[in-house]
């Protein structure tokens, strides 16, 4: 038994209110004004072009890494790496489009993009087969495997890819020279940041819900996430459904890293993935993981981000408390997940707060004495 969609949503605006509740009061410990940090960081996002264009660009890496989740979480396996897919997809786009910088954009373009898609996908697919071979737990491994890729482009933006002019100017900043400008994805609105990667986020949700549901292999995935048993019965090869999600998972968190590159920093720098990694997969489940409820889902988050670099700077709060807000949103969101999934406590919850409903008067039976008195004929 399943929730309706508008029990779904209603239960997913009590958690986010009930969030900011909580942060509130942890505003008033700081003795800043909950409405005037609210009003900054609900209202800031969408008040200006700005705001819009800048909720719209943060949305694009966590749509994008929502729909690696997506298809993961559908198959029936937990994919928490995103933070060192992402990392793994931009470094491995980035080495090719510093090693062939002199080909034409027309080529190197792609060519980057598919190297990043196929970095995380092979760094995905590291768990996916840990745990379908192996049985070793994904959480466990992807969260020790985003620490690794986060240790490894340290020491490559340290040493080896560094741009040459930090070393010439002795600033040693970690970071690689800048890609070559034709490969720069190019901006939907001039003087902003919002750039093609939107577009090409939102093409990919469509390209995922018709994959997850109108192809065979699609089917086949969400077959062994819906029950491994019975799809192994059926014939369909759990183990490399599997390893399949998992990779296809990883393409998108490390597409999501190269296309942060080329439409924002265009160079590769440490604090690429920005938390993107973990805000996708809230995104993802705010979106109820379908590929088309995520693009809404992702805009809303990416306005949430946006809001709260807003609220600091508003009333003049530490970083802790804004990061400490964002998580405490993150937790009432993924926690009301199991009211989602167990619709009899809300029918319980519910039906305490529901008027009864008055009994029909129930008709009485007269006896043969009264009915005489009331001239009607005695019934036998």
């Amino acid at each position: 038994m399943k929730s309706s969609y508008r029990v779904q949503l209603a239960i997913l605006v009590i958690a986010v209110i009930s969030a900011l509740l909580v942060g509130a009061i942890l505003l008033l410990i700081v003795r800043a004004n909950p409405f005037t940090a609210y009003r900054a960081m609900l209202l800031g996002p969408f008040s200006s072009l700005y705001g819009l264009t800048e909720t719209a660009a943060k949305a694009t890496p966590l749509m994008l890494v929502g729909l690696g989740i997506v298809i993961a979480f559908r198959s029936g396996i937990l994919n928490i790496g995103g933070e060192g897919q992402m990392i793994i997809g931009a470094l491995a786009a980035t080495v090719v489009a510093l090693t062939f910088q002199n080909w034409s954009p027309l080529v190197l373009l792609p060519l980057t993009l598919l190297a990043g898609f196929l970095g995380g996908a092979l760094y995905g697919a590291i768990p996916g087969a840990l745990r379908a071979y192996f049985n070793v737990n994904e959480i466990l491994s992807t969260i020790m495997l985003n620490a690794i890729a986060q240790q490894v482009l340290v020491f490559l933006l340290r040493g080896p890819l560094i741009d040459p002019t930090e070393i010439a100017y002795g600033t040693g900043f970690p970071q690689t020279q800048q890609l070559a400008k034709g490969i720069w994805l190019g901006k939907l609105i001039p003087q902003t940041r919002l750039h093609w990667g939107f577009i090409i986020a939102i093409v990919l949700a469509i390209f995922v819900y018709i994959f997850l549901w109108r192809t065979v292999i699609g089917y086949r995935l969400r077959a062994v996430g819906a029950g491994p048993k019975a799809a192994r019965y059926a014939g369909i090869p759990v183990e490399r459904g599997l390893i399949l999600a998992m990779a296809l998972s990883g393409g998108f968190a490390g597409l999501a890293g190269i296309v942060e590159v080329l439409g924002i920093h265009h160079r590769l720098l440490d604090g690429v993935s920005a938390g993107y990694g973990f805000t996708g997969i809230v995104a993802a489940l705010f979106g109820r993981l379908h590929p088309i409820g995520l693009i809404p889902a992702s805009f809303l988050f990416g306005a949430l981000v946006l809001g709260a670099d807003m609220m600091q700077r508003a009333v003049a709060i530490p970083a802790a408390i804004v990061l400490t807000i964002q998580g405490i949103m993150v937790l009432f969101v993924v926690g009301s997940d199991i009211f989602i999934r167990r619709p009899e406590w809300v029918e319980k919850i519910t039906a305490r707060w529901r008027p009864k409903a008055s009994q029909p008067a129930q008709p009485v039976a007269l006896s043969s004495s009264a009915a005489s008195d009331q001239g009607e004929p005695p019934r036998d």
